[in-house]
């Protein structure tokens, strides 16, 4: 019997390199969106991240008719009153452009002081099969923002949060070692101790997937 199959619901080639390394010793196959053609481009316009998580992965499973597995995240920045928040990746435009987003956040905290720029990396994961049934989890990173952009790793705001315990940007830190303390690392905590058997007991929803 074949291992079961999770699509990951991203294009962003990072992520899905991230969840690969997170989940690698599970028997899973894992699988993204990036060069499926004709799948449905999820708007992430809800209120929380629990939102924008769950519509992404249900609508992907409906779609694909495989359970999905879809996460949404941000930074939250105590200086900006939580900011920029479900609005991360979004932050300097439409575009998701890592660089434009970077540079508005270190222009809107010019002047603020090394122990007032905290923050934090929030992200929930949800699983959703075809017949709606959903789950999910969270997982936090405590971190400050940096002056200056630092590294040359990770994705995202990575090269501008400065995890305090090393004394190094996300982008910085080997992905290794990253990957046992981010955000999305530790809400895979959570997610694998039940993962397998939440597919389990819905195996039977997902005999008609796609790409199987």
């Amino acid at each position: 019997m074949p291992e079961p199959l999770l699509l990951i619901a991203t294009t962003n080639r990072g992520k899905f390199r991230e969840f690969c390394d997170l989940l690698q010793d599970l028997p899973l196959r894992l699988r993204s969106l990036a060069g499926v053609p004709a799948s449905p481009v999820v708007a992430e316009d809800g209120v929380t991240y629990t939102d924008n998580a769950v519509h992404k992965a249900s609508t992907i499973a409906r779609w694909s008719g495989c359970a999905a597995l879809a996460d949404d995240s941000g930074l939250e920045v105590d200086a900006l009153g939580g900011g920029p928040g479900v609005q991360s990746a979004r932050y300097a435009g439409v575009a998701q452009d890592d660089r434009a987003n970077v540079a508005k956040l270190l222009a809107a905290l010019e002047g603020v002081p090394a122990a007032a720029r905290t923050a934090r990396f929030r992200c929930v994961l949800a699983v959703a099969i075809p017949n709606g049934n959903t789950w999910t989890v969270e997982g936090v990173c405590e971190g400050r923002i940096a002056e200056a952009p630092r590294g040359s790793g990770g994705f995202g705001y990575d090269p501008v949060f400065l995890y305090p315990q090393f004394g190094q940007t996300f982008a910085e830190i080997p992905a290794a070692v990253k990957n046992r303390i981010s955000h999305r690392a530790r809400a895979c905590t959570g997610l694998r101790e039940n993962l397998l058997a939440f597919l389990a007991v819905h195996v039977d929803a997902c005999r008609a997937c796609r790409f199987v």
